[in-house]
Protein backbone atom coordinates (compact mmCIF):
# COMPACT_ATOMS: atom_id res chain seq x y z
CA UNK A 1 0.00 0.00 0.00
CA UNK A 2 1.25 3.26 -0.73
CA UNK A 3 2.50 5.16 2.10
CA UNK A 4 1.39 8.66 1.18
CA UNK A 5 -2.16 7.55 1.89
CA UNK A 6 -4.05 9.72 4.70
CA UNK A 7 -5.67 8.14 6.97
CA UNK A 8 -9.02 8.20 9.50
CA UNK A 9 -8.34 6.52 12.33
CA UNK A 10 -11.46 5.86 14.55
CA UNK A 11 -11.08 3.80 17.66
CA UNK A 12 -13.98 2.39 19.76
CA UNK A 13 -12.60 3.42 23.13
CA UNK A 14 -15.28 0.60 24.58
CA UNK A 15 -13.94 -2.31 23.32
CA UNK A 16 -10.05 -1.73 22.21
CA UNK A 17 -7.96 -1.96 25.00
CA UNK A 18 -5.28 1.12 25.70
CA UNK A 19 -2.40 -1.79 25.92
CA UNK A 20 -2.32 -2.02 22.63
CA UNK A 21 -2.12 1.84 21.31
CA UNK A 22 1.46 2.07 20.39
CA UNK A 23 1.39 -1.16 18.26
CA UNK A 24 -1.61 -0.11 16.71
CA UNK A 25 -0.35 2.93 15.59
CA UNK A 26 3.14 1.71 14.33
CA UNK A 27 0.68 -1.08 12.55
CA UNK A 28 -1.51 2.07 10.75
CA UNK A 29 1.93 4.00 9.53
CA UNK A 30 2.27 1.26 7.37
CA UNK A 31 -0.55 1.92 5.18
CA UNK A 32 -0.74 5.84 5.46
CA UNK A 33 -0.37 8.83 7.17
CA UNK A 34 -3.13 9.04 10.08
CA UNK A 35 -4.24 12.63 9.67
CA UNK A 36 -7.66 12.08 11.68
CA UNK A 37 -6.98 10.38 15.00
CA UNK A 38 -10.16 9.69 17.52
CA UNK A 39 -11.52 7.73 19.81
CA UNK A 40 -14.81 7.55 21.36
CA UNK A 41 -16.31 6.83 24.46
CA UNK A 42 -18.06 8.29 27.60
CA UNK A 43 -15.09 9.89 28.97
CA UNK A 44 -16.78 10.31 32.54
CA UNK A 45 -16.42 6.52 33.02
CA UNK A 46 -13.92 4.55 34.34
CA UNK A 47 -12.83 2.18 32.37
CA UNK A 48 -11.48 4.34 29.94
CA UNK A 49 -9.57 6.05 32.38
CA UNK A 50 -6.49 4.02 31.47
CA UNK A 51 -6.49 6.07 27.64
CA UNK A 52 -6.65 9.21 28.93
CA UNK A 53 -2.91 9.14 29.89
CA UNK A 54 -2.13 8.02 26.65
CA UNK A 55 -3.98 10.22 24.13
CA UNK A 56 -1.41 13.00 24.33
CA UNK A 57 1.44 10.91 23.52
CA UNK A 58 -0.58 9.45 20.94
CA UNK A 59 -1.98 13.00 19.54
CA UNK A 60 -5.82 11.12 19.37
CA UNK A 61 -8.35 13.38 20.26
CA UNK A 62 -11.39 12.22 22.73
CA UNK A 63 -15.07 12.29 21.44
CA UNK A 64 -17.42 12.60 24.14
CA UNK A 65 -20.32 10.41 23.89
CA UNK A 66 -22.66 10.23 26.96
CA UNK A 67 -24.40 6.76 27.10
CA UNK A 68 -28.21 8.04 26.82
CA UNK A 69 -30.39 5.10 27.15
CA UNK A 70 -29.08 1.68 28.56
CA UNK A 71 -28.49 -1.24 26.15
CA UNK A 72 -27.88 1.15 23.35
CA UNK A 73 -24.53 1.92 21.89
CA UNK A 74 -23.94 5.58 21.68
CA UNK A 75 -20.31 5.17 20.67
CA UNK A 76 -21.04 3.23 18.10
CA UNK A 77 -23.70 5.70 16.59
CA UNK A 78 -21.01 8.46 17.10
CA UNK A 79 -18.17 6.71 15.59
CA UNK A 80 -20.36 5.70 12.05
CA UNK A 81 -22.16 9.58 11.85
CA UNK A 82 -18.27 11.11 12.43
CA UNK A 83 -16.84 8.56 9.57
CA UNK A 84 -19.57 9.54 7.04
CA UNK A 85 -18.91 13.13 7.62
CA UNK A 86 -15.15 12.54 6.96
CA UNK A 87 -15.89 10.47 4.33
CA UNK A 88 -18.12 13.20 2.68
CA UNK A 89 -15.52 16.00 3.02
CA UNK A 90 -12.92 14.13 0.81
CA UNK A 91 -10.40 14.50 3.12
CA UNK A 92 -8.92 11.07 3.31
CA UNK A 93 -7.65 8.14 1.27
CA UNK A 94 -8.85 5.84 3.60
CA UNK A 95 -9.96 4.62 7.09
CA UNK A 96 -9.06 2.42 10.12
CA UNK A 97 -11.99 1.53 11.93
CA UNK A 98 -10.73 0.18 15.85
CA UNK A 99 -13.29 -2.26 17.02
CA UNK A 100 -13.89 -5.58 17.83
CA UNK A 101 -17.78 -4.66 17.05
CA UNK A 102 -19.66 -5.94 14.20
CA UNK A 103 -22.33 -2.94 14.07
CA UNK A 104 -19.42 -1.75 11.91
CA UNK A 105 -19.86 -3.93 9.10
CA UNK A 106 -22.02 -1.79 7.13
CA UNK A 107 -19.95 1.47 7.77
CA UNK A 108 -17.10 -0.36 5.86
CA UNK A 109 -18.85 -1.80 3.29
CA UNK A 110 -20.33 1.70 2.76
CA UNK A 111 -16.71 3.51 2.72
CA UNK A 112 -15.40 0.74 0.32
CA UNK A 113 -18.27 1.41 -2.09
CA UNK A 114 -16.85 5.02 -2.44
CA UNK A 115 -13.49 3.34 -3.30
CA UNK A 116 -11.57 3.72 -0.76
CA UNK A 117 -9.54 1.08 1.63
CA UNK A 118 -10.98 0.41 5.07
CA UNK A 119 -8.48 -1.21 7.34
CA UNK A 120 -9.86 -3.16 10.14
CA UNK A 121 -8.23 -3.61 13.66
CA UNK A 122 -9.97 -5.95 16.39
CA UNK A 123 -9.55 -8.91 18.61
CA UNK A 124 -9.70 -12.06 17.65
CA UNK A 125 -13.26 -12.47 19.05
CA UNK A 126 -14.21 -9.83 16.05
CA UNK A 127 -17.08 -11.57 13.90
CA UNK A 128 -16.66 -12.35 10.96
CA UNK A 129 -18.75 -9.95 8.84
CA UNK A 130 -16.98 -6.86 9.81
CA UNK A 131 -14.10 -8.60 8.80
CA UNK A 132 -15.30 -9.68 5.19
CA UNK A 133 -16.05 -6.01 4.98
CA UNK A 134 -12.52 -4.82 5.76
CA UNK A 135 -9.76 -4.83 2.81
CA UNK A 136 -7.85 -5.82 5.40
CA UNK A 137 -8.45 -7.24 9.42
CA UNK A 138 -5.46 -7.40 11.78
CA UNK A 139 -5.86 -8.99 14.79
CA UNK A 140 -4.35 -6.94 18.04
CA UNK A 141 -2.92 -10.57 19.71
CA UNK A 142 -0.11 -10.07 16.95
CA UNK A 143 1.26 -6.85 17.03
CA UNK A 144 3.47 -7.43 20.38
CA UNK A 145 3.62 -7.21 24.00
CA UNK A 146 0.56 -6.75 26.44
CA UNK A 147 2.87 -4.42 28.15
CA UNK A 148 5.34 -2.26 27.59
CA UNK A 149 7.21 -3.63 30.87
CA UNK A 150 6.75 -7.58 29.79
CA UNK A 151 10.02 -9.34 29.70
CA UNK A 152 11.22 -10.71 26.37
CA UNK A 153 10.17 -14.45 27.41
CA UNK A 154 7.17 -13.86 28.26
CA UNK A 155 5.97 -11.71 25.44
CA UNK A 156 7.28 -15.03 23.25
CA UNK A 157 5.27 -17.28 25.43
CA UNK A 158 2.07 -15.01 24.80
CA UNK A 159 2.54 -14.83 20.84
CA UNK A 160 3.16 -18.81 21.38
CA UNK A 161 -0.15 -19.11 22.46
CA UNK A 162 -2.03 -16.88 19.97
CA UNK A 163 -0.50 -18.43 17.07
CA UNK A 164 -2.33 -20.27 14.36
CA UNK A 165 -1.53 -23.64 12.96
CA UNK A 166 -1.52 -23.75 9.95
CA UNK A 167 -4.46 -25.80 8.65
CA UNK A 168 -5.38 -28.00 5.21
CA UNK A 169 -7.62 -24.80 4.91
CA UNK A 170 -5.13 -22.51 4.46
CA UNK A 171 -3.08 -24.40 2.63
CA UNK A 172 -5.82 -24.73 0.03
CA UNK A 173 -5.99 -20.68 0.16
CA UNK A 174 -2.60 -20.42 -0.77
CA UNK A 175 -2.83 -23.05 -3.55
CA UNK A 176 -6.00 -21.50 -5.46
CA UNK A 177 -4.29 -18.43 -5.37
CA UNK A 178 -1.21 -19.27 -6.91
CA UNK A 179 -3.26 -21.50 -9.69
CA UNK A 180 -5.61 -18.35 -9.97
CA UNK A 181 -2.36 -16.21 -10.76
CA UNK A 182 0.04 -18.91 -12.25
CA UNK A 183 1.79 -19.17 -16.00
CA UNK A 184 2.24 -22.04 -18.26
CA UNK A 185 4.91 -23.36 -16.03
CA UNK A 186 3.06 -23.02 -12.66
CA UNK A 187 4.94 -20.17 -11.63
CA UNK A 188 3.38 -17.02 -10.05
CA UNK A 189 4.57 -14.02 -8.52
CA UNK A 190 4.84 -13.87 -4.81
CA UNK A 191 3.34 -10.13 -4.39
CA UNK A 192 0.42 -11.14 -6.67
CA UNK A 193 -0.63 -14.28 -4.70
CA UNK A 194 -0.58 -11.96 -1.65
CA UNK A 195 -2.73 -9.73 -2.77
CA UNK A 196 -5.31 -11.95 -3.54
CA UNK A 197 -5.36 -13.99 -0.65
CA UNK A 198 -5.47 -10.59 0.83
CA UNK A 199 -8.53 -9.80 -1.23
CA UNK A 200 -10.19 -13.37 -0.44
CA UNK A 201 -9.63 -13.55 3.43
CA UNK A 202 -8.94 -10.01 4.65
CA UNK A 203 -7.48 -11.49 8.18
CA UNK A 204 -4.66 -13.63 6.47
CA UNK A 205 -1.91 -12.78 7.88
CA UNK A 206 1.42 -14.56 8.08
CA UNK A 207 1.89 -12.81 11.84
CA UNK A 208 -1.10 -14.96 12.76
CA UNK A 209 1.15 -17.84 12.01
CA UNK A 210 4.02 -16.83 13.79
CA UNK A 211 5.93 -15.57 10.90
CA UNK A 212 6.45 -11.87 10.27
CA UNK A 213 6.47 -12.68 5.96
CA UNK A 214 4.47 -14.51 3.90
CA UNK A 215 7.74 -16.42 2.17
CA UNK A 216 9.17 -17.70 5.34
CA UNK A 217 5.43 -19.09 6.15
CA UNK A 218 5.10 -20.53 2.34
CA UNK A 219 8.64 -22.29 3.36
CA UNK A 220 7.32 -23.51 6.00
CA UNK A 221 4.66 -26.03 4.58
CA UNK A 222 7.20 -27.61 2.39
CA UNK A 223 4.46 -27.53 -0.61
CA UNK A 224 6.04 -25.06 -2.55
CA UNK A 225 8.97 -24.54 -4.65
CA UNK A 226 10.41 -20.93 -4.71
CA UNK A 227 12.60 -19.47 -7.39
CA UNK A 228 14.48 -15.71 -6.79
CA UNK A 229 15.05 -14.09 -9.78
CA UNK A 230 16.40 -10.94 -10.64
CA UNK A 231 14.47 -7.49 -10.68
CA UNK A 232 16.51 -6.31 -13.49
CA UNK A 233 18.07 -3.39 -12.07
CA UNK A 234 19.85 -5.54 -9.05
CA UNK A 235 18.62 -4.25 -6.32
CA UNK A 236 16.45 -6.78 -5.46
CA UNK A 237 15.13 -10.03 -6.13
CA UNK A 238 11.20 -11.07 -7.63
CA UNK A 239 10.14 -13.95 -5.85
CA UNK A 240 7.97 -16.82 -7.48
CA UNK A 241 6.24 -19.79 -6.34
CA UNK A 242 5.04 -22.89 -7.77
CA UNK A 243 2.75 -25.92 -6.10
CA UNK A 244 5.55 -29.18 -5.90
Amino acid sequence: MEKDKTLAVLIDGDNIPSKYIKEMMEEIAKYGNPTIKRIYGDWTKPHLSKWKKLLLENAITPMQQYSYTTGKNATDSAMIIDAMDVLYSGKVDGFCIASSDSDFTRLATRIRETGLMVIGIGEKKTPDPFIAACDKFVYLEILGSDDKETSTNATSKRKKKTVDTISPRTIKLITQSVNDLADDDGWAFLGDVGSLIQKKQPNFDARNYGFEKLTPLIKSTGKFEIDQRDSGNGRYKLIYIRRI
